[in-house]
């Protein structure tokens, strides 16, 4: 899914497209002031702009995935999105039960197109997948769709 831009946590969102975390009792319901090309990410208490060379020194993991439009396995490079979540004071790992637990961040794409992970499903403690934000295919910039994505395994 291509991505705009926002990311933010609202005790209960990401990307040039854009990703709102919000509460199982609030919903996150902010546009993008993020100028283009850059992810905003914000929360009641923290708010900050990455710029693609901001988020580009960023430490990348490489994931490579099937794409079944093309048949042909994929390479990409991205920073995990529970990463990026720990910027804005998301909870992670062991601060990550009870009420936390009903939290949970929409990812809507440049296209509109929108998705709702719980932070479990984000989280390498409770999901053994991998959920990044890439910048790059196959080593070069991600292109027309938009400089980021959200891939989810």
């Amino acid at each position: 899914m291509p991505m705009r831009s926002i990311l933010g946590y609202r005790s209960a969102a990401v990307l040039a497209g854009v990703l709102l975390l919000a509460c199982a009792s609030g919903r996150a319901q902010e546009k993008s002031s993020a100028p283009p090309n850059s992810l905003a990410i914000k929360s009641a208490s923290r708010s900050i702009n990455l710029s693609v060379a901001d988020f580009h020194v960023l430490p990348h993991v490489s994931l490579t995935v099937h794409n079944s439009h093309s048949d042909a396995n994929e390479n990409y490079s991205g920073v995990p999105l529970a990463a990026l979540l720990e910027k804005v004071g998301a909870p992670m790992g062991k601060e990550l039960h009870g009420d936390a637990m009903a939290s949970y961040l929409i990812a809507t794409g440049s296209d509109g197109y929108a998705v709702v992970l719980s932070l479990a499903e984000v989280d390498p403690e409770f999901h053994a997948g991998q959920v990044i934000v890439p910048d790059t295919r196959e080593g070069q910039p991600l292109g027309k769709n938009g400089p980021f994505q959200l891939i989810v395994t």
